[in-house]
């Protein structure tokens, strides 16, 4: 039997990753990967900036104004 009968246990520590050597087309990827998330950047900054899209807002129905 084990000392410890109760409470919560401790997780299995999980063993180190070796490191790897980059590749060119790993470094392109990462690159590539960069470039688009700074495109997105810009694109989600500059949507934010302009106010609404389309300025269609609330439709009212003509035929009620005449």
């Amino acid at each position: 039997m084990s000392s410890r009968q109760g409470g919560k246990l401790k997780p299995l520590k999980a063993p180190k990753k070796e490191k790897t050597e980059e590749t060119e087309e790993d470094a392109a990827f990462k690159e590539r990967k960069k470039a688009e998330a700074a495109a997105m950047k810009a694109a989600r900054d500059k949507a934010l900036k302009g106010g609404p899209m389309g300025g269609g807002g609330i439709k009212k129905c003509v035929l009620r104004m005449l």
